[in-house]
């Protein structure tokens, strides 16, 4: 009987456990977590701190789950070594757990910058359920009227409407020029900027948070910041929102290959034989930049978990990759941004625009040489669907490109011969 184990009980070890019992149904699984292992939605932590969610909703999976596809579940457990060579996960404990087939869905941890001050009680980071139940006790005190957020990503804006929903009071500080600058080009940028000031929402762009200083009688807890241009923000909390990085220190001094994240082949396996890796931690195929690199999202996450869970139990399978894809909605505005969304000046590249400044649309392709390659809808995503069909599979739309962008865009204005092939793969 063969032995699985899995560290990480999130989306890709989800998605792998899922995939081994399709195909082994009797095979031994070991789930190993520094979490309590609820099986529940990251992107709906904003949810969970607005109040609109409890860990009930948040959930993925029944709470049957690990019991139903037979897994031994080790919670609250930290992995700390790896005996490459005698197929062993090493435990915090001292205790150590064998295996035939290892996958690592460690996913990521959030990049706090180095700051003056950061010691202090109320830097919060927002990444998954422990923080966000402790920023919300903090919310729910009745201590926490003024908020600075570090970043103003998607995970900034994620975490900054959460907290005006609470009543707290927000400036985010965005070293960039301009918010969303990974989703969004800079007219996108400007109008979604605009929708947040007029939530209520201060924003500095172009800066960032040098120190964190304490409250009067009490440096030991934040009281405010201090901005590259010697601004001063006074706050009760600062939330780090700037992102993630894989968490690979598990595999590091072993002779698993690591560039960013955790290197893998289109099997999800890395250079070690009988290794694999998947989600946040591991870099991956993006289909548009035709290299890999990594790509923290959910969904691709419970993909690549799925991928490795196949090929470990024996089923070979191959990834067909993924790419940046976002899709939101902050403050009203629902977003679409995937791929080359907002790629620097480049000569082989076509941008395709339209706006409509009085209705707060703006969509936006780019192709190279025919395929679209990159795509930015807000204010109106509703025929994004088809347009990410074409982009996925590689479709020139040389052709028809003048259609793609028109109000009545949709199969109709496809040739025969691409709507036919669509219909077939429904």
């Amino acid at each position: 009987m063969s032995k699985y184990v899995i560290i990480g009980a999130c989306a890709a070890g989800i998605g792998a456990v899922e995939a081994i019992r399709e195909v082994d149904p009797t095979g031994e699984i070991t789930v190993i977590s520094e979490e309590q292992c609820s099986h529940y939605s990251r992107p709906m932590i904003s949810d969970f701190v607005s109040g609109k969610a409890d860990l009930a909703k948040m959930k993925t999976r029944d709470d049957q789950f690990w019991q139903k596809n037979s897994v031994n579940l080790l919670c609250s457990k930290k992995a700390v070594s790896l005996n490459l060579e005698g197929h062993e996960v090493v435990l915090g404990d001292g205790s150590k757990v064998s295996y035939e087939k290892l996958l690592l869905a460690t996913g990521g941890k959030p990049f706090v910058p180095k700051t003056e001050g950061q010691e202090k009680e109320g830097l919060y980071t927002f990444t998954n359920i422990a923080d966000a139940e402790r920023l919300a006790d903090k919310i729910s005190s009745g201590n926490a009227k003024n908020a600075v957020v570090i970043g103003a990503g998607l995970i900034g804006i994620s975490v900054t409407e959460a907290l005006l929903k609470r009543g707290v009071k927000v400036t985010m500080v965005e070293l960039q020029d301009k918010i969303l600058s990974l989703l969004l080009d800079a007219k996108a940028s400007d109008i979604m900027e605009a929708v947040v000031r007029k939530a209520g929402v201060n924003i500095a762009t172009g800066q960032s948070v040098q120190k964190i200083v304490g409250k009067p009688g009490n440096d030991g807890v934040v009281g405010g910041v201090v901005l590259t241009k010697g601004d001063q923000i006074p706050c009760d909390m600062v939330i780090a929102a700037i992102g993630v990085i894989p968490r690979t220190e598990l595999v590091v001094g072993t002779t698993v290959k690591i560039n960013r994240g955790i290197v893998v082949d289109n099997q999800m396996q890395t250079n070690v034989p009988d290794v694999y890796a998947s989600g946040d931690v591991a870099e991956t195929y993006d289909f548009v930049l035709n290299q890999n690199r990594t790509l923290p999202l959910w969904p691709l996450a419970v993909l690549e978990g799925k991928i490795a869970g196949y090929n470990m139990a024996g089923k070979k399978t191959d990834y067909a990759g993924g790419t940046n894809m976002s899709s939101l909605k902050y403050f009203g505005v629902p977003i679409v941004s995937i791929g080359m969304a907002n790629p620097k000046p480049d000569p082989t590249l076509e941008i395709i625009v339209k706006e409509d400044k009085a209705k707060g649309v703006y969509k936006k392709l780019v192709l190279k040489d025919g395929v679209i390659v990159g795509m930015t809808f807000l204010g109106d995503i509703e025929r994004a669907g088809i347009l990410f069909y074409l982009m996925k599979n590689k479709v020139n739309v040389k052709e028809f490109k003048a259609a793609l962008l028109a109000d009545d865009f949709g199969l109709a204005a496809l040739p025969m011969s691409l709507r036919k092939t669509m219909s077939l793969e429904e």
